[in-house]
């Protein structure tokens, strides 16, 4: 069951509550246990979700779950302030560094990357002409909910509070939050960056990560030094359930500390190759082969096998092949292995590659052969080697047969017969074959 946190001293928030109600059928019953005013009196509930109302505002609300009848998740509605113009908006809470807007200094709420996730989404689909769709940061209390929690903001100012259309499309992405649990296998923390968290939640977009607590810029420099503020390090992966961090910009001695804790610094390139892969055969093709950071590659076979070998690939044979289609060469080993180990910047398979049995790493070199047959005469594979022959105009030949340089060696070399002192010389008495061999 998903709670749902209605603010009487935030109209915005009282707006989305009303559309709330205004959205399904809720049946109204009575608590009288608690004060009105702490989420007692009214409230509602509908398939999946319960809704209270609170005098305070959300981030002066500590332990708001205890209101509710054994909620999995908590979603506070609510306003967003800021010169941002119309967006709808998502965060999770606590404080980093000092507590100046509630909760408490160095202290984080339980996060609940999944549903954040699936939140953006349904902001996507829901909000109205003109608004934008963005995550923060974590910022300002409450930093204890008693279940993981997040803010659904409806911003920026008074103009938006009051819209209908906003607070009806805030109302039904959080009603689309019916039976998504709060948490995925694959989650991260977010360290650096601005306010608002374009890269993290780019990610979050385009990848099957998701991200939990992100300290901006700001929040590293209100925590201070890492070393000195280690539990708040640690509890920002804790209240994440994550194992990994994205930094965005320098931070040495936060990425030390992180190792230190236990857990792993990545880049937005490993979060994005991974994706898909199971984390343990990530972990076994990274100590098998090479870091993704060094240009290992994760082929189309890494979702669907998790047996490999690794093989040496054909280098001569790669560059070669590239040098006619560099695209089309990184898709073909893509396509016959687990991972691959390239150069260039991952645009040139190269080095070794995880494959399931040698039948697939025969299919890469077949591959790789027919692709040099569309440039060369004959294209020949042999157990253990690639045979390229080609037939191509020798000037050497066509000087010892009288022909001047010039427009003759042109004619010749394109394939059209000329004439020297009466003489009519064919192209393939001035041709020389030649054979290139590549080791498979």
């Amino acid at each position: 069951m998903i709670a749902v946190v209605v603010s009487r001293a935030d109209h915005a928030s009282e707006h989305i509550g009303e559309q709330l109600l205004a959205e399904t059928e809720w049946t109204a019953r009575e608590d009288e246990t608690r004060p009105d005013a702490e989420g007692g009196g009214r409230y509602y509930r509908t398939d999946g979700f319960e809704l209270r109302e609170f005098d305070a505002l959300h981030l002066d609300i500590e332990d708001a779950a205890d209101a509710f009848a054994d909620p999995d998740m908590l979603v506070f509605a609510s306003r967003h302030s800021g010169d941002t113009g119309p967006l709808l908006t998502a965060h999770f809470t606590g404080n980093f560094g000092p507590a100046q807007f509630g909760g408490e200094d160095g202290e984080l709420a339980r996060a609940c990357p999944n549903a954040h996730a699936r939140l953006l989404r349904a902001f996507d689909e829901h909000a109205p002409p003109g608004y934008d769709v963005g995550a923060e940061c974590t910022h300002h209390g409450p930093s204890g909910v008693g279940v993981p929690s997040m803010f659904a903001e409806l911003g920026s100012d008074e103009e938006q509070w009051r819209d209908s259309d906003a607070a009806r499309a805030v109302a039904r992405a959080i009603l689309d939050l019916r039976g998504v649990e709060p948490t995925r296998e694959r989650q991260f923390v977010g360290f650096g960056g601005g306010h608002y968290a374009p890269r993290f939640e780019r990610i979050v977009r385009e990848t099957d990560w998701a991200v939990g607590h992100v300290a901006s810029d700001w929040n590293l420099e209100a925590m201070g030094s890492p070393a000195e503020n280690r539990a708040t390090i640690r509890r920002a992966f804790e209240r994440s359930d994550a194992e990994y961090a994205v930094r965005e910009g320098d931070y040495p001695e936060l990425e030390s500390v992180v190792a230190d804790l236990g857990y792993r610094t990545v880049s937005e390139t490993w979060v994005r190759e991974t994706s898909g892969v199971p984390l343990p055969l990530v972990e076994r093709l990274e100590t098998d082969l090479s870091p993704v950071e060094s240009g290992l590659r994760f082929g189309d076979l890494a979702g669907a096998s998790e047996e490999f070998e690794v093989v040496e690939l054909p280098d001569d044979l790669l560059a070669a092949a590239a040098g006619i289609d560099r695209e089309r060469v990184r898709g073909l080993v893509a396509e016959r292995t687990l991972a691959f180990e390239t150069e260039e910047g991952g645009t040139l398979a190269a080095g070794n590659a995880a494959v399931r049995g040698p039948s697939d790493y025969d299919a890469v070199v077949d591959e790789l052969a027919g692709l040099l047959g569309e440039k060369y005469d004959d294209v020949e594979r042999a157990a253990e080697e690639v045979v390229v022959r080609e037939s191509a105009f020798d000037p050497e030949k066509a000087r010892q047969l009288g022909v001047p340089e010039g427009p003759e060696f042109g004619k010749l070399s394109s394939g059209v017969a000329v004439t020297v002192n009466d003489e009519t010389i064919p192209p393939d008495a001035v041709r020389t074959e030649r054979v290139r061999r590549y080791r498979v």
